[in-house]
C-alpha cells in the first residue's frame, strides 16, 4: 500500500533535481565566504635561492636599476587591506543574495517534485479506478450474453440477439485491455516520478476529496505573488545585480593596504650586510585611467540589473496568468464531480429500464447494449472526474506556491 504522503517521501528521497539543487545552493553559500576573503590578511611564504654574477644589475625593461647577487633566503609576506571605500562590502552582499536566490531554487525544485508526483499518482489512481469499471462492465456484459445464449437456445431470443450481445462482450475485452495498458503506463510514470530506474507496481491509496474553491481568484493571485519561490528567487538575483553594479562603480575608489615582511639571509654575498631583513608600509593603490574599463563594467552591471528587473515584471504577469487558469480549471472540474454522479444515476437507471424492457419482450438488444455502453462510458467519466478535480487542485497549490 503507497499512500501520497509515502509517495512523496519516497521521490524527496530518489529524486537526483533535489540533491542537485541541495548542492548548488550550498556551492552557491561558498562563493559568499569567497567574496568575504578580501577582509582578512593574506600571508605568503617564500623561499629564494639566487646565484648572480658578481657586480651584475638589472638595467635594460626597469626604471631602476637593480643589483643581482648571489643568496638563500626565507621569509613571510603579509598583506592587509586596510579599506576599498566599499567594493568587498558589496561584492560580498551580492553573493550572499545570490545564495539566497539559490536557496529559494531549492524550494521551487521541491515544489515540481510535489507536483510531478501528486499529478502521477492521481493519474494512476485514475487508471486503477477506470480499469475496475472496465472490469465490472465486462462481468456484466457476459453475464447477459449468458442469459441471452440460454434464451436463445429456448427459442426466446434470435441469434441476432446473440450477436449483438457478443459484440458488446468483444468492445468490453477491447475496453479492458485498453484500461490495463493504461494503468501499467500509469504505474511507469508514478515510478519514475519517484525516482525508480525500474517500473513498480503499487497498490495506491485513495484520497479524500478537498472542498469548494473561494468564488474569486484574486486573493489566490496576491497569495502567489507573495509565496512563489521562482518570484523570490528572480527578486533576490535583482538586488544581488544591482549590488554588484555598486560594487562595479566603486572601482574607481581607491585600495588602501597595509604590507609586511620579515626573513633571514643566512647565505649572502658579501654586499649584504646583516642576516634578517624586516620591512612595513602602507600603499594607496588610486586608479587613474584605463581605457573606460571601469565605466564599461559599472555600465554593464546597471544593464544587467534592469534586465531582471524587466524579467521579474514578466514572471509576476505569467504567475497571475497561471494561477487564474488554474483556478478556473479547479472550478470547472469540481463542477463536473456532482454532473457525472448524477450522470452514473442517471445511466444506472436508464440500464435498469432498458433491462427490464428487453426481458420482458418490449425492448430490443440494440436498446439494451446502448444502455450498457451509456453506463459504462458514465462511471468512466465519474472516475476520472474525481481525479480531474485533485489533479487540478495540485497545480493550483503549486501556482499558488502553497506546494511545497
Amino acid at each position: 500500500m503507497l499512500s501520497l504522503a509515502d509517495a512523496q517521501k519516497i521521490a524527496f528521497q530518489n529524486e537526483p533535481r533535489l540533491a542537485s539543487a541541495s548542492l548548488t545552493a550550498q556551492a552557491a553559500g561558498q562563493v559568499v565566504k569567497e567574496a568575504r576573503s578580501a577582509y582578512f590578511p593574506t600571508v605568503a611564504g617564500n623561499l629564494t635561492s639566487v646565484g648572480a654574477e658578481e657586480g651584475t644589475a638589472v638595467a635594460a625593461g626597469a626604471l631602476t636599476t637593480s643589483s643581482l647577487s648571489s643568496r638563500f633566503a626565507s621569509g613571510l609576506i603579509v598583506n592587509q587591506l586596510i579599506t576599498d571605500f566599499g567594493r568587498t562590502k558589496n561584492l560580498a552582499g551580492s553573493a550572499k543574495l545570490r545564495a539566497q536566490a539559490q536557496e529559494q531554487n531549492v524550494v521551487t525544485t521541491r515544489s515540481q517534485i510535489l507536483l510531478n508526483v501528486q499529478q502521477a499518482y492521481y493519474a494512476a489512481l485514475a487508471a486503477q479506478a477506470v480499469e475496475g469499471v472496465a472490469q465490472a462492465a465486462l462481468d456484466n456484459r457476459r453475464l447477459v450474453l449468458r442469459q441471452i445464449n440460454a434464451l436463445a437456445a429456448s427459442a426466446l431470443k434470435s441469434t441476432l440477439d446473440v450477436r449483438f450481445a457478443e459484440v458488446a462482450v468483444s468492445e468490453a475485452e477491447l475496453e479492458l485491455y485498453q484500461a490495463q495498458n493504461e494503468f501499467s503506463s500509469a504505474q511507469a510514470r508514478l515510478s519514475a516520478a519517484l525516482g525508480y530506474e525500474r517500473a513498480q507496481t503499487f497498490t495506491l491509496a485513495e484520497e479524500t476529496l478537498p472542498g469548494p474553491l473561494d468564488p474569486d481568484a484574486d486573493p489566490l493571485i496576491t497569495e502567489a505573488l507573495r509565496q512563489r519561490p521562482e518570484l523570490a528567487s528572480l527578486s533576490l538575483n535583482r538586488d544581488a545585480a544591482r549590488q554588484f553594479a555598486q560594487a562595479e562603480k566603486d572601482l574607481r575608489n581607491p585600495t588602501l593596504s597595509a604590507l609586511g615582511t620579515v626573513g633571514a639571509v643566512p647565505a649572502h654575498d658579501v654586499g649584504y650586510h646583516g642576516d634578517n631583513y624586516a620591512a612595513a608600509g602602507i600603499n594607496l593603490s588610486i586608479p587613474i585611467f584605463n581605457g573606460g574599463l571601469f565605466s564599461a563594467r559599472k555600465n554593464e552591471a546597471d544593464l544587467r540589473a534592469q534586465a531582471i528587473d524587466k524579467d521579474l515584471q514578466e514572471l509576476a504577469l505569467q504567475i497571475s496568468k497561471d494561477v487564474r487558469v488554474a483556478w478556473l480549471d479547479a472550478n470547472n472540474a469540481f463542477r463536473r464531480l456532482d454532473v457525472a454522479a448524477r450522470l452514473v444515476d442517471e445511466a444506472n437507471e436508464a440500464l435498469r429500464l432498458a433491462q427490464t424492457r428487453y426481458d420482458a419482450g418490449l425492448g430490443s438488444i440494440v436498446e439494451l447494449t446502448q444502455a450498457q455502453y451509456t453506463q459504462t462510458s458514465a462511471q468512466i467519466g465519474a472516475a476520472s472526474a474525481k481525479y480531474d478535480y485533485l489533479s487540478r487542485r495540485s497545480a493550483l497549490d503549486y501556482t499558488t506556491g502553497t506546494l511545497r
